[in-house]
């Protein structure tokens, strides 16, 4: 089983950035493609990133140009870095495991919220 933990969350004006850091437990993070799931209030959770073992990315085209998705599978890290924020980006942004059928494929979340 694994555990991953979301954090960088936070409260950001539109056209702000934020970084989102998804720390994964055990040793076997980087066999698996990671992905980037937000959800809004009252709406459907959503993918907005998903990145292979091997670092490439695809972004979902509501954030493409001002997302960017990396990992370091050296410290079970995945991140996600959002520029130019708009009001629409407000979410709990969660991280997931692709694929992983056991216990903790998903974190809790990280909220965020943008906001003038």
């Amino acid at each position: 089983q694994v555990q991953l933990v979301e954090s960088g969350g936070g409260l950001v004006q539109p056209g702000g950035s934020l970084r989102l850091s998804c720390a994964a437990s055990g040793s076997i993070f980087s066999l698996y493609v990671m992905a980037w799931y937000r959800q809004a209030p009252g709406k459907q959770r959503e993918l907005v990133a998903a990145i292979t073992r091997d670092s490439d990315t695809n972004l979902a085209s509501s954030v493409k140009g001002r997302f960017t998705s990396s990992r370091d599978n050296a410290k079970n890290t995945v991140y996600l870095q959002m520029n130019s924020l708009k009001p629409e980006d407000t979410g709990v942004y969660y991280c997931h495991v692709v694929g992983y059928e056991g216990s903790g494929g998903w974190g809790q979340g990280t909220q965020v919220t943008v906001s003038s």
